[in-house]
């Protein structure tokens, strides 16, 4: 891995605190808009959302989850079903409002995106099968997003997120974009976390810990940021600014990444702009069929 600054890229393991194998939020050197918590439970296990100033998706990567949450009027408790892994296909999630309190408990792995906010919005529970699935790209540069926490899909104060599959030799965050600038109707301003695992292709005996895929982030005139990074299950990169991507899935290994944005302007929208000298990738998709492997589904033989 090469980094021009070791705080906009993390390995598994590298922000554990409090119970979590990671945690981003405002104390993270040079972060203000966006976090995020990930953890493995057992049974047993349970871990507090104690902070009253974010708002909230919770997001089962792998297993089944109760959350009890309390806000104005009362306390509630939902469960979150899950799903087997991150490739097995969409799965529900849970939005908490800023002002809300929960405790977390179940089995299996979890991740937490966060953005501080005020104001009050009702909690939603968004079911798998409400999740809306976006099948991007088209050819090599076919991708799955899972488009649960976008501004279209959700009503929230500062977060948007989504989560991203992409098979086996596919590319994607491509053409590279950014948005770290506040042009009205063209481009906005959001911090970026990209959270990372990867899996070998269905039906390989190679080893879960062997899967990797790879990373970049470059300069724009907003900051000079630099990663080229082999990415594992578990790591982080931090996109402050710059131009980031693409994220490559290596051959005989899918690549996933849960994406979590929120930033200062004063609409919540996702609006990009392509780096100018790889625009042009865009037009070559045209007449180009989606990856025929996509969908990744939840079915009785996870499919994939």
């Amino acid at each position: 891995m090469s980094t021009s600054d070791q705080r906009w890229f993390h390995r598994r393991g590298d922000l554990a605190r409090d119970g979590w194998e990671s945690v981003v939020d405002a104390t993270t050197p040079g972060w203000r808009h966006t976090g995020i918590r990930v953890a493995d439970l057992a049974d047993g296990d349970h871990l507090n959302l104690d902070d009253r100033g974010v708002e909230r998706i919770i997001v089962p990567l792998a297993g089944t989850f109760h959350v009890v949450h309390r806000h104005f009027p009362g306390e509630w408790e939902t469960r979150l079903h899950g799903r087997r892994s991150v490739f097995d296909g969409p799965t529900d999630v849970l939005y908490l409002s800023a002002g809300t309190t929960a405790e977390l408990r179940g089995h299996g792995r979890v991740a937490v995106a966060e953005a501080p906010a005020t104001g009050s919005r009702d909690w939603h529970y968004i079911p798998a099968s409400d999740t809306p699935v976006e099948l991007r790209g088209a050819g090599r540069s076919s991708r799955q997003v899972h488009n649960f926490g976008t501004p279209q899909a959700l009503d929230a104060a500062r977060l948007i997120v989504c989560e991203v599959i992409t098979p086996a030799e596919n590319w994607s965050s491509y053409p590279p974009h950014k948005h770290d600038e506040h042009v009205p109707g063209h481009e906005s301003r959001l911090e970026e976390i990209y959270y990372f695992e990867t899996a070998p292709i269905a039906g390989s005996d190679a080893a879960a810990d062997a899967a990797f895929g790879m990373f970049s982030t470059y300069s724009s005139p907003a900051g000079e940021i630099d990663i080229n990074a082999m990415v594992h299950t578990g790591d982080i990169a931090l996109v402050p600014f710059g131009y980031h991507g693409p994220a490559v899935a290596a051959p005989g290994y899918d690549l996933y990444y849960l994406n979590v944005m929120a930033g200062p302007d004063p609409e919540r929208t996702w609006l990009i702009s392509d780096d100018p000298a790889h625009a042009w990738v865009r037009d070559t998709w045209n007449g180009q069929s989606i990856d025929e492997r996509l969908p990744y589904e939840n079915d009785e033989k996870g499919s994939r």
